[in-house]
């Protein structure tokens, strides 16, 4: 098992970097969410070795929350790495699994190659995995940790996500909003509409209480 990789870049496209460790050159798969280094500095990936019977693969995290959570994914009946890696490259870690324990399948069906049936497959298998040993805790970009326990009911945090998706904002913009909740998103008494209310004055909506729609 290849636990990680530490080496030079000697080559990197979107999806794949080539890492010399001691004159031996290691191709790895990773996301474009990854910032790997530019060619000739050094990097160092938290690694998993996927074999098939004819193949033996390596993907690869800058950061290790990634790697656990790339190999959870892996554990749901019809996921493979491609598609957990996808999931990888298009939400953070924190984002995935706070979708997961939610049920928020419109954030899980944003990921390419990702169908209602496919998201509700991963939050039945998973749901009860997401917060077990190996996945701590992940910090968003602020460094507040989100979806711990005794934070704010996975089921409104849904709610007010599916309500920023159904007033047109896209993933992106609805996990920024998300992510600039901090403390509030730690609340157990946090209800839909104040966190509602909040990622409006985040996302400077220009929203009209009252009319639902955006300007």
């Amino acid at each position: 098992m290849i636990a990680h990789v530490r080496g030079t870049v000697t080559h990197r496209s979107a999806g794949s970097v080539v890492i010399d460790v001691g004159g031996v050159g290691y191709l790895v798969h990773v996301t474009a969410a990854d910032h790997i280094p530019a060619q000739g500095q050094e990097v160092e990936l938290h690694t998993s070795l996927q074999v098939r019977e004819d193949s033996m693969t390596l993907y690869g995290f800058t950061a290790r929350s990634s790697l656990v959570l790339f190999e959870l994914l892996l554990s749901s009946s019809g996921v493979g790495p491609k598609l957990a890696l996808a999931a990888l490259g298009t939400h953070r870690p924190d984002v995935l699994r706070l979708a997961i324990a939610g049920g928020d399948t419109a954030t899980l069906t944003a990921i390419p190659g990702v169908g209602k049936k496919v998201a509700e497959r991963l939050v039945l298998d998973l749901k009860d995995k997401v917060g077990g040993d190996g996945l701590g805790t992940f910090a968003d970009a602020s460094g507040t940790a989100g979806g711990t326990a005794g934070g704010a009911d996975p089921s409104v945090l849904a709610e007010v996500r599916d309500a920023l998706l159904g007033l047109g904002y896209s993933a992106s913009e609805v996990q920024a909003a998300m992510t600039e909740l901090g403390d509030a998103r730690n609340d157990p008494a946090a209800d839909a509409a104040d966190l509602l209310r909040r990622c409006l004055r985040v996302l400077g909506s220009g929203v009209v209480e009252g009319e639902g729609a955006r300007r």
